[in-house]
C-alpha cells in the first residue's frame, strides 16, 4: 500500500516567468535538472574531495532512530572525524547521516563552487547554505522546515528518493501538536492504514534524484527523504516574498522553537505521551469531515 502519489514536473532549464507563474506562485514543485550545468561542484564535489579538504573536522552524527520526544529534535548519537564518515558511506550501508552541516563555515572557498539561482527568484538567505550526508541506509523523518523558506535541494554523488506532501495535509499526515514532524511510527514508504487510517486518501508526489539534480521544494512542503547510494546534497534557502508568510516564520520559530522546548523541559515524558494520543483524534477528525478541501 503507498499514498497517492503523483510525479513531479521535470525540466532542464526555465525562465523566471514561467517558474514564477507555474511552481513558485503556485506553490508547486519542480525538478531543474539543468541548474546545476555550470556550477564547478557538479564535477569537483565527491566524498574523496571532501575528506581531502576537510577530513580532521569532527562532525556530530544522527541515524534513523525515533526520536527522544523529552530531547531536542535531531540530536546528535555519536560523532566522528568527517573523513572517517565519508569513508563510511563509500564503503558500506549505514543509517547514520549528517544534519543541517555548514561546510562552508569551515571551507569558505567552497562558495566559489556554487551559484545562487537569483536568476529565478530574489530573497535567498545566503548566510544559511547547509549540506547533508547519508549513507545508503539513512532516512530523514517526515517534516517541514521550521521556518517555512522555500527550498533548493541539489543532490550529488548518488541518488536519493524523496516523498513530498502540501502543507494542507499536515493533520492527516499525524502532525505532533507544536512541531513541524510527523508521528515516526509509521513507514512513509508503504504506510498502514488500518493502523493509521486518516493516511488513506493523502496525496503527494514521488522523487527520485540523481547527481547534479535540483528540486524545489515551496515553503511548508512536507518531505521525506531515504538516501539510495551513500551521497550528500546542497539546501538552499530563500525567503517568501509575502509579509505574511514571513510573520507565519517568525510564528512557526517561536511556536515550534521556543515554547515546544520549554514544555518538553518541564513536563518531559508527560507531554510526549499526551500529545502522541492527542495526534490521532486530530488526525480521524479531519478525516471524518473530509478535509482537506481541494
Amino acid at each position: 500500500m503507498s499514498f497517492i502519489l503523483n510525479p513531479v514536473d521535470t525540466v532542464e532549464s526555465i525562465s523566471k516567468e514561467d517558474f514564477k507563474k507555474n511552481y513558485l506562485d503556485k506553490r508547486k514543485p519542480l525538478i531543474i535538472k539543468g541548474l546545476t550545468k555550470d556550477w564547478p561542484a557538479r564535477e569537483k564535489w565527491s566524498t574523496d574531495y571532501f575528506k581531502e579538504i576537510a577530513g580532521d573536522i569532527e562532525v556530530k552524527l544522527v541515524d534513523n532512530s525515533k526520536a527522544d520526544p523529552t530531547k531536542v529534535i535531531n540530536a546528535s548519537i555519536a560523532s566522528m572525524k568527517f573523513g572517517e564518515y565519508l569513508d563510511l558511506i563509500k564503503r558500506e550501508p549505514t543509517e547514520l547521516r549528517i544534519f543541517f552541516f555548514n561546510l562552508f563555515k569551515h571551507k569558505p572557498e567552497l562558495l566559489n563552487d556554487i551559484k545562487v539561482p537569483k536568476e529565478l527568484m530574489g530573497g535567498f538567505i545566503e548566510s544559511m547554505p547547509a549540506m547533508f550526508f547519508g549513507g545508503s541506509s539513512a532516512i530523514t523523518f517526515l517534516h517541514y522546515d521550521i521556518d517555512l523558506p522555500h527550498l533548493f535541494h541539489t543532490h550529488f554523488g548518488g541518488r536519493k528518493h524523496i516523498i513530498l506532501f502540501d502543507y494542507k495535509w499536515k493533520k492527516r499526515l499525524y502532525c505532533i501538536p507544536n512541531t513541524t514532524y510527523a508521528l515516526e511510527d509509521y513507514n512513509v514508504a508503504n504506510p498502514d492504514f488500518e493502523k493509521f487510517p486518516a493516511l488513506k486518501g493523502v496525496e503527494g508526489y514521488e522523487v527520485f534524484l540523481e547527481h547534479g539534480d535540483t528540486l524545489f521544494m515551496p515553503t511548508g512542503m512536507w518531505h521525506w527523504m531515504r538516501y539510495i547510494d551513500g551521497s550528500f546534497s546542497l539546501t538552499l534557502r530563500a525567503w517568501d516574498r509575502s509579509i505574511t508568510r514571513k510573520m507565519a516564520s517568525v510564528w512557526s520559530l517561536f511556536m515550534h522553537g521556543a515554547v515546544d522546548s520549554a514544555i518538553k523541559v518541564t513536563f518531559k515524558g508527560h507531554y510526549a505521551k499526551w500529545r502522541e494520543k492527542l495526534v490521532f483524534k486530530i488526525a480521524e477528525r479531519e478525516l471524518k469531515k473530509g478535509r482537506p478541501k481541494n
